[in-house]
């Protein structure tokens, strides 16, 4: 019997290697779970067929004396990044039946080292949301309490790992989709620097901000799974050489920033912030240094540019040359019962708020104004990592939520609060399981979020292995 609950990838590869299990016997012991259990938890929207076909070739090289980082080990992808001849929809009834005519730039690196794909991943429809709740095909549900939400919009990814219905997970983080559900259910995830993970078969929703991460249950798996995805890639023109980032160097002191205003402004639940302040604790009694910063709200800016990329991205979806067609008395009636009847309700309220914000009349009194801002925080939190090394926050501002509780779409993009910065800026940000709240005899998975600054990945993974043998003796 496999112990799935405590395998990492590092141990993972240690046993394969050793002949302990194999491939096909890891492979079914995940797909034995994703049989109890996802049924209720909804994580998956499609099982591929194939997976222990793949663990037999994975055995087969590992027979051989081949043994990479990724070989033979179990991964979920989220229901947005192309795997060629598989089904991928993005959650929306759109492109229900929509196969993928190529693999994404990530999928044909740990294709490359022999991973295994179990299957696709539930998520927020063109990955619009926070909650998991915005899909085509139902909400995920949070494995730690059913009856709450797993974050989103990578929720399907992170409670599939979090359930142990796979070692680790893609996702994609536009504003938050990595960081959020791994708070919420309780896993490692990394959003990377802008530009150092290719994008290339990911489906666009707003293009300046989208990345793809990993979510893990270690620091340590994360920067494995991290190692074989990274890298400049020709099909990817926004990514950037490796040579162009800092060389790995740790520093004796460390700095953390906390901007104090945000932690402490309304809106930020009592345990969050009291567990948020243990954590600091933490990592003060290892000889990490603290100093208070100043970091602006910036909601406004982000959901402005995300709008506005969210409608042109989306604009391809006409019902005519792919996705969904129905059949109208005029072409006019063609787009809008395709578009009406292909999109939900989150998707299609951000395309109008897009088109209106990009409109004559409006383009430089919204979008001109957030493009500025935009490029004033920049500046700005250059100006700040030559003071600190690491910026530290809640991950989000209160646990999961009671699934259908936050109707008002308001109130799930203020939860946004301290993950947006790192999409628009571009740095590294990573969320580290900090404890639990309870409420209703249920432990929920509170989390921490550090940023970094352009390419410093490395000092999130010191940081976050460091905190995590702290979290084991305490």
């Amino acid at each position: 019997m496999i112990d799935l609950k405590s395998l990492t990838i590092a141990l993972a590869r240690k046993k394969l290697d050793s002949k302990e299990f194999s491939a096909v016997e890891l492979a079914s012991a995940y797909l034995e779970e994703i049989k109890k259990k996802n049924a209720e938890l909804n994580a998956y929207l499609e099982v591929y067929d194939d997976v222990l076909e793949q663990a037999k070739r994975a055995d087969d090289r590992i027979k051989k004396g081949e043994s990479h980082p990724m070989l033979g080990i179990p991964v979920a992808v989220k229901d947005n990044i192309l795997i060629e001849g598989k089904h991928i929809s993005s959650a929306s009834k759109m492109l229900q039946n929509y196969i993928s005519s190529y693999d994404a730039t990530v999928i044909r690196k740990l294709k490359k080292q022999g991973a295994i794909f179990l299957g696709r991943t539930n998520m927020d429809e063109f990955a619009l949301g926070g909650s998991t709740e915005n899909s085509a095909f139902g909400v995920t549900k949070n494995p730690h309490d059913t009856d709450r939400v797993p974050g989103g919009t990578s929720g399907g990814s992170a409670a599939a790992v979090a359930s142990s219905m796979a070692l680790a997970a893609l996702g994609s983080d536009t504003g938050g989709s990595i960081r959020l559900p791994s708070a919420f259910c309780g896993t490692i995830g990394l959003k990377p620097t802008y530009g150092r993970v290719s994008r290339s078969g990911l489906m666009s929703t707003a293009s300046s901000f989208d990345v793809i991460g990993p979510i893990t249950k270690t620091a340590e798996d994360a920067q494995i799974l991290f190692d074989v995805i990274k890298g400049e890639d020709v099909l990817d023109s926004t990514t950037i050489n490796e040579n162009a980032f800092p060389k790995n160097s740790s520093k004796k002191e460390l700095t953390i920033g906390v901007p104090w205003e945000l932690v402490n402004g309304e809106g930020v639940n009592p345990e969050v912030k009291e567990n948020f302040v243990q954590a600091l604790k933490k990592f003060e009694s290892l000889g990490l240094k603290v100093k208070d910063i100043k970091l602006p709200n910036s909601l406004a800016q982000y959901y402005i540019i995300n709008f506005a990329e969210v409608s042109t991205n989306l604009a391809r979806f006409d019902g005519v040359r792919y996705g969904l067609h129905k059949n109208g008395k005029s072409l006019w009636e063609d787009y809008k019962l395709a578009k009406g009847s292909g999109f939900g309700r989150e998707t299609r309220r951000r395309i109008l708020l897009g088109a209106y914000v990009l409109s004559a009349g409006y383009y430089d009194a919204y979008y001109g104004k957030a493009q500025k801002a935009r490029e004033a925080l920049r500046k700005e939190f250059k100006d700040k990592f030559s003071t600190v090394d690491l910026i530290l926050t809640p991950t989000s501002p209160i646990p999961a939520w009671k699934i259908g509780e936050k109707s008002n779409p308001l109130s799930m993009y203020l939860v946004d609060i301290f993950t947006v910065t790192a999409n628009i800026v571009g740095v590294p940000a990573m969320s580290l399981p900090s404890g639990f709240t309870e409420t209703e005899d249920k432990k929920l998975p509170l989390g921490i979020q550090f940023m970094a600054s352009h390419g410093r990945e490395d000092l999130l993974f010191e940081v976050g292995k460091k905190f995590e043998e702290a979290m084991k003796t305490k």
